[in-house]
């Protein structure tokens, strides 16, 4: 999939990150669809979006082989951060790994500086990544949110993703793996 004749393989813009919201009625701030550029070519330099997308979907196995398309606001047209909706996969089977989802990242083997480090931190017994999330999720007014299982199965997944990027440092190097940002 990664070559240098493809625009995605530069160096993509950033992104803030993923996140969970409400977001405004069509009538308000319309949105734009975009056929996935991972689906079929590269386009506007997004694939470290793509790749740390894939990296967030497989952690919480939302499973979601359906990823064809990918939204923007349309006042900003391609040129602004994704907005990918789950439509409710979100933690659906804790014993199936989709590792399909990695392909971005086992392929192109690139990954920003700081995810790196902040899923290196993850990993780590007193940063383990299912004892945060529980935490965090305790605060919920519907709590607890997810299955015991779910959260160990988020543990097992980020030692699946480092082993993908350990591999492609292995194969690459670290500097043509890791991006700084």
């Amino acid at each position: 999939y990664c070559s240098t004749e493809h625009a995605l393989c530069g160096k993509p813009d950033q992104i803030e990150g993923s996140l969970a919201a409400f977001l405004p009625d069509l009538s308000l701030a319309k949105r734009k669809t975009w056929r996935n550029p991972w689906r079929r070519s590269y386009h506007k330099r997004k694939k470290a979006d793509q790749s740390e997308n894939g990296l967030f979907s497989s952690l919480c196995s939302i499973g979601n082989m359906d990823r064809h398309h990918y939204e923007t606001f349309e006042k900003f047209g391609n040129e602004t951060f994704i907005i990918h909706l789950d439509n409710g996969r979100g933690f659906g089977k804790y014993s199936h790994d989709e590792l399909s989802i990695l392909v971005p990242l086992n392929q192109c083997c690139r990954i920003r500086k700081s995810t790196y480090l902040r899923l290196q931190l993850l990993a780590k017994e007193e940063y383990k990544l299912s004892h945060l999330m529980k935490e965090s999720l305790l605060k919920d007014k519907i709590a607890p949110i997810l299955y015991q299982p779910h959260l160990e199965a988020m543990d097992r997944r980020l030692r699946i993703v480092l082993k993908a990027v350990s591999d492609c440092i292995e194969k690459d190097g670290y500097d043509n793996v890791v991006e700084n940002d």
